[in-house]
Parts: structure tokens; sequence; C-alpha cells
């Protein structure tokens, strides 16, 4: 059976339909949760944010002093090959010096002997009625052969042997007459002559 309400009052509600409307008018007013959420996102956000930057800035600032140490490395490998070549010419340079040490040595000691008998050789030359036989560096003294016209030519030989300053004294070894000599008087002769220390060699007028 249908009923019409000619009145126009609604119908009373139940109890069940009461308690419905109240909880959708309480839903559509909204809750503190959800603003919680809602500025719990808004942080998130924003450290998550700031955590990504920073990471970026410790990322920029790694590769960063990587290309720094790079760039320090390839510096230092550079500075060792040059220290490298330069400690290799430097040992070259010093092999080349001792080399001409040891030539200016051996040449000082070739030259040593032969200016001293080139000095006694022209001195010989140098002294009238006198001839060199013979000429040898026995290390302490020099020993020379030769052949004169007299005994005051032997004397005058060894006086200017004494003024060379190079011996400290010039004696007679032995003479005898030359028996290949005819015609006029001659004889042979051999002097040795003490060298003088090689610090005092030179300075005796």
């Amino acid at each position: 059976m249908i009923r019409i309400n000619l009145l126009g009052k609604s119908k009373p509600k139940t109890k069940r339909s009461a308690m419905a409307t109240s909880a959708i008018e309480f839903e559509s007013a909204g809750s503190p949760n959800s603003s919680n959420a809602l500025a719990a996102i808004i942080v998130l956000a924003i450290t998550g944010g700031s955590i990504w930057w920073y990471q970026n800035q410790l990322s920029n600032q790694a590769l960063e002093i990587k290309k720094a140490m790079d760039a320090a490395q390839r510096e230092a490998q550079q500075l060792a090959q040059t220290k490298a070549r330069f400690e290799q010419r430097q040992a070259v340079r010093d092999e080349y010096e001792q080399r001409v040490r040891i030539i200016d040595s051996l040449r000082a000691s070739q030259s040593g002997p032969v200016e001293l008998l080139t000095m006694v050789s022209a001195t010989v030359n140098n002294t009238d009625e006198v001839w060199l036989i013979a000429m040898s560096d026995a290390g302490a003294n020099v020993n020379v052969d030769g052949t004169a016209l007299s005994s005051n030519a032997v004397a005058n030989l060894m006086t200017n042997l004494m003024k060379t300053g190079y011996f400290k004294t010039v004696e007679i070894k032995e003479t005898y007459q030359d028996e290949a000599v005819k015609k006029i008087q001659a004889f042979n002769f051999s002097l040795v002559c003490e060298k003088l220390p090689a610090n005092a060699a030179g300075k005796k007028s």
C-alpha cells in the first residue's frame, strides 16, 4: 500500500540515519592528523632536498680534489723525470771531469821528467866544449854522460847545472880518456845530478 505525505513534513529520521549523517559531517570538516601528515611530507621533502644538495656539493669537492691530486701527480712525475735527467747529466759531467783530471795528472807526471831532461840537454848544449852522449832519469837522480875537451869544461857544466835550481848536488861519477878521438885530447865523463824536492825545484838561483 502506498502512503503520500500531504502535509510536506519530512519523515522523522531514524537513529541509524542520524549517526551516518554525523559521520559525514565530521569527515567533511577535516581532522588534525591530515595537517600533520602534510607538514611531515613538506619537512621530508626539504630534508631530502638539503641532503641531495649537500651530497652534490661533496661530490663536486671530491671531483675538484681528485683533479688537483691528478695534476700534482703529473707534476711530480715530470719533476722526477727532470731530476733523473739532471742526475744522469751530472754523472756524465763528473765522469768527464774525472777523466780530464786523470789525463792532466798523467800529462803532469810525464811532462815533469821531459821538461827536466830538456832543460839538462839545453844546459849541456849551451856549455862550451861539452857534448851530450846520453841522459836518463833515475828517479831521485838524473844521469848525464858526455864528452868534454877539458876538465874546465866539465866544471863549467856542473856549475851551470847547479844554477838551474833543480838539483841539490852535481857530482862526477867517472871520467876516462876517449880512445876513439886521436887528433885532439878528449875524455868521456858521467855526472850524477841529485834532484831537489818537487816543491823546491826551480826556486834556487
